[in-house]
């Protein structure tokens, strides 16, 4: 197995103690080891997705933030080693990391196949519709030793400002979504909508993009989104609305496997009039939900049931210093880890910190600290066989 010289551990394994206000948490857990490594190639806004077989998936940005290029490798080992990496983009310098909202998105579909979607830079080819920014795609070939061709799946709605995600499931669906104006060439927040593009063919090919939000609630253009998709068919998405310009607040929407909307709720309320950059997570763990986004300088994150009307967010314990960009992961005791940045700022790098929770989503153990976040940078968190691995 390949081992990239970069990789090393920059902090030593945490054991987080199963205490709880003096109370020892749910019988049969065990304490978690949190290691922590920074990305192979000295990369940046890594992004993870963990297969049945336990194999890691991982890929990050390299390069000139505007204009860079998108590398995947693999672990077997919980992130110790990694495979020789592999560029995504076929064509060189076509994907865009700047603002850390915009970076490649990653999800694992059928076969353990991963697949991969990422805004294009400002020259990336082939374009969206009107000579527009593309919302690129590419997933691994069935060697398994390089990426098919990067396409464009925008066909109808061109406007890309923060980003997109993708989401996949077993059953071959692949879902590649962002946010546009509904009409090209708006630039009314207030306008934009929660566009999807599907392929029922595990990536082969994509339909014309969907709808999913209903309401009117615009996005907030220069945040980010999360989607997961549901066991059998069905997606999650996370994004910040836009009301008014001023009502920026986390709306969450429930797709069935026709795509049409089951629930939307607002997971928690912001009135701000500026874009604030923030991106979410979600996570599926012992049949719960978990989602985690960005306040005013701060992370939440809960359990939005589709039976529970009202979401008790929740923040990690302390007082941070600007965190953003929240990332979950759960293991198989129901533990989780949440991980975000701290001190970040526009092209300014931070640091990494952490929180681990136990199945009712109790904090448990001292919170995790690891500086040397470079400038957009982000972090990503899978469970391991003996805790998580954080990588950034």
């Amino acid at each position: 197995m390949y081992r990239h010289a970069s990789v090393t551990l920059v902090a030593a394994v945490l054991v987080v103690l199963c205490v709880v206000g003096g109370n020892r948490v749910s019988a049969g857990e065990a304490p978690t080891a949190v290691v922590v490594a920074r990305v192979p190639g000295n990369g940046i806004q890594p992004q993870v997705a963990v297969d049945t077989t336990g194999t890691a998936h991982v890929i990050y940005f390299t390069g000139d933030p505007i204009k860079g290029d998108v590398f995947y490798v693999r672990s077997t080992d919980g992130g110790a080693t990694f495979s020789p990496p592999i560029r995504v983009n076929s064509a060189p310098d076509s994907a865009v990391a700047i603002g850390t909202i915009r970076g490649p998105k990653l999800a694992v579909g059928k076969g353990g196949r991963p697949h991969v979607a990422w805004m294009g830079a400002q020259r990336a080819t082939p374009r969206a519709p009107g000579d527009a920014v593309p919302m690129l795609y590419a997933r691994l070939n069935d060697a398994g030793d390089a990426f098919e061709p990067q396409r464009n799946v925008i066909t109808d709605h061109p406007g890309l400002d923060g980003g997109g995600t993708v989401a996949a499931d077993d059953a071959g669906n692949v879902y590649v979504v962002w946010h546009a104006p509904e009409k090209a060439g708006d630039h009314d927040e207030g306008h934009r909508c929660v566009w999807v593009a599907r392929s029922s063919d595990d990536g082969a090919s994509f339909a014309p993009d969907s709808r999913a939000n209903e309401t009117d609630t615009g996005v907030c253009a220069c945040c980010g989104l999360e989607a997961l998709a549901a066991d059998g068919g069905g997606l999650t998405i996370l994004y910040r609305g836009a009301t008014e310009k001023v009502h920026r607040d986390t709306h969450m929407i429930q797709l069935d496997r026709q795509l049409k909307p089951a629930a939307t709720r607002v997971l928690s309320e912001l009135n701000v009039g500026v874009c604030v950059m923030s991106t979410a997570s979600l996570a599926l763990g012992h049949a719960k939900l978990l989602a985690a986004w960005e306040g005013r300088g701060e992370v939440f994150y809960a359990s939005p049931q589709r039976e529970v009307a009202d979401v008790a967010a929740t923040a990690p314990p302390g007082a941070g210093k600007n965190r953003k960009h929240p990332r979950l992961a759960v293991n198989d005791a129901g533990h989780t880890l949440l991980v975000w940045t701290e001190g970040t700022a526009w092209n300014r790098g931070g640091s990494v910190a952490w929180q681990a929770l136990d199945d009712r989503l109790r904090p448990f153990g001292p919170p995790g600290h690891a500086d040397g976040l470079p400038a957009w940078g982000a972090a990503a968190v899978f469970a391991a066989r003996d805790g998580f691995t954080i990588v950034y």
